[in-house]
């Protein structure tokens, strides 16, 4: 089965962090990265660019209107996505707890809607 683990943190949280930290933090992405990718667990995953890149499309009585930044004001911002398979969710919340972001965030473990008959 396939799990979208979504990764929250504040985005004040990476630019306060001392450089050193945040290059030993990316460190432990591209190994966590590697390690999904060579247990057959890894399907799809990307970091996000800032939410002061993200525009909002929203369509109301036919009328669609974009805003900029994210879709609603919260603490933490979606700042990237691992898209993995794993055998059921307990399997799944395991990986997303080995995410680095999951020290100063929180990772939300969605399971992907199968649509086919």
């Amino acid at each position: 089965m396939q799990y979208l683990c979504l990764i929250y943190d504040a985005e004040r949280a990476w630019t306060d962090m001392p450089e050193a930290a945040r290059t030993k933090m990316f460190g432990e992405y591209g190994a966590f990265t590697q390690d999904i990718k060579s247990s057959g667990h890894f399907r799809a995953g990307e970091a996000l660019q800032p939410t002061s890149m993200a525009t909002t499309v929203r369509v109301r009585d036919g009328k669609t209107t974009t805003t900029d930044g994210p879709f609603a004001e919260t603490r933490e911002q979606l700042g990237g996505f691992y898209l993995i398979e794993a055998k059921d969710l307990d399997e799944a919340t395991a990986i997303a707890a080995r995410i680095p972001s999951a020290r100063i965030g929180s990772i939300e473990v969605r399971p992907i809607m199968n649509h086919t008959p």
